[in-house]
């Protein structure tokens, strides 16, 4: 393995880890905070066992999260020094900010899981809040720099040199809104089905007590929502890539050439050495209208871009239909919910809904890990999109592949520990938090 490929497979690595510790961190809060205020409002002790059984959870992975992103942090500089050299004074504020947001969780987050009875309740509960909307805008802090990358912004770059930079026109940069949104309707689809899924399982296991079906409900409502919400978010996003990005976007679709109308491939495979596509399905003038909002539009191919800037098209390819098929499968479970309780069906009662939610457990993370695989894989290559190589900003220092071993064991040991403090977790549940079982 050479040193390039060793920094990008320990920064793909890195990346792939952290995000699911990173999405459970941001949305787990919200589901805590439900459960809550609803004990608040109801005095019903079974919203206090939950609200205290995720609250543990909660604290999983914030440590976790904190450690990998932290590793994270390091990893550029380490990594990309070139990339970092010139980037950090133009996108530095939102890594600034998220450190702040960072620190506000960490206090508030102190605050609940020791505050029990010692606390205003009210107040108690808003410290819960607060876990949550401070883990909220880091994530989008972290998605702004990103967006930064595939979309630059708040700078001008003239011979070489970095001049006029403006911090708040680079953080707010023309695709930060898309992604961001795009990337927080996915980390609440993803960790509501994981959610829901985990505690269907317990129900079709005859552990059919309030505990694990309230539990139930309250991660199925944000993910059927989210899951039925993220096309429309995924619609605004393609529109955006095609106007910035349109190398991407032919990578997506695996558009060798230029067509108007243009056709949207589903499935497909792809010989980049022939640049050809079969096996597919095709929807006429969709791809068109998907990236134009005009069925007869001109979508520009990988035709009319110079080779040497094409990204590595099958993997891009590949990880978008893999995210979108998933999506659809997820919209599709959300539909047959809220029909299942339109009909005023009792949930319980509904094994095979049960079952298709367990079904959906690793689904959502799967979904997430190939929609940054296009973000990041599509963009290349490119580090900053149009101004700066991948390749121009790796460290020179040798021996990079050892650092990627070693920190590929850190991961896998961190993800052995959080598995293992979660089965605790569930297997505890019986024990700690007893509560009647619900009429069948």
């Amino acid at each position: 393995m050479d040193d390039f490929l060793a920094a990008r497979s320990q920064m793909a690595l890195s990346l792939g880890f952290h995000i699911i510790y990173a999405c459970i961190g941001m949305v787990m809060p919200f589901f805590m905070a439900v459960s809550h205020y609803k004990w608040l409002t109801t005095n019903n002790e079974v919203y206090k066992h939950i609200t205290k059984a995720w609250s543990k959870g909660v604290a999983i992975f914030f440590a976790t999260g904190a450690v990998s992103g932290t590793m994270l942090s390091f990893e550029l500089g380490l990594l990309w020094p070139k990339f970092m050299e010139h980037a950090g004074p133009i996108f530095g504020m939102p890594f600034s900010l998220e450190g702040t947001a960072f620190f506000i969780e960490a206090i508030a987050l102190g605050f609940f899981l020791y505050g029990w009875d010692k606390l205003n309740k009210w107040f108690h509960w808003f410290t819960g809040v607060v876990v949550g909307v401070s883990g909220l805008a880091s994530g989008i802090l972290v998605v702004a720099a990103n967006a930064w990358m595939n979309s630059p912004a708040g700078f001008d770059y003239i011979n070489g040199e970095y001049t006029n930079i403006d911090p708040i026109k680079a953080m707010f940069n023309d695709a930060w809104f898309t992604q961001a949104l795009h990337m927080c309707l996915a980390a609440f689809t993803a960790t509501g089905f994981a959610v829901a899924g985990v505690h269907a399982l317990m129900l079709l296991k005859k552990q059919h007590n309030d505990f694990h079906y309230k539990s139930f409900k309250i991660a199925a409502t944000f993910a059927t929502i989210c899951a039925l919400l993220q096309p429309i978010s995924g619609d605004i996003s393609a529109k955006d890539v095609a106007q910035r990005q349109p190398a991407k976007l032919a990578a997506m679709e695996s558009l060798y050439k230029t067509e108007k109308p243009a056709p949207l491939l589903i499935g497909g495979i792809v010989n980049e050495e022939n640049k050809t596509v079969k096996n597919y399905i095709e929807i006429p003038g969709a791809l068109s209208f998907l990236a134009h909002g005009d069925f007869n539009a001109e979508v520009k191919g990988l035709d009319q871009i110079p080779e040497d800037e094409h990204p590595p098209v099958a993997i891009t390819h590949y990880a978008f239909q893999i995210m979108v098929g998933l999506g659809t499968v997820m919209m599709m479970i959300s539909l047959i919910y809220f029909f299942i309780l339109w009909r005023r069906k009792t949930i319980l009662n509904t094994k095979w809904l049960l079952k298709l939610f367990v079904f959906a457990i690793p689904l959502g993370y799967i979904a997430l890990e190939a929609g940054w695989v296009v973000t990041e894989v599509g963009r290349q290559p490119w580090i900053i999109n149009g101004i700066m190589r991948t390749i121009d900003a790796v460290t020179p220092m040798p021996g990079i592949a050892w650092s990627f071993y070693l920190f590929s064991a850190i991961y896998f040991s961190l993800s052995l520990i959080v598995i293992f403090l979660l089965y605790r977790q569930i297997k505890m549940v019986p024990v700690l938090y007893k509560s009647s079982n619900i009429d069948q």
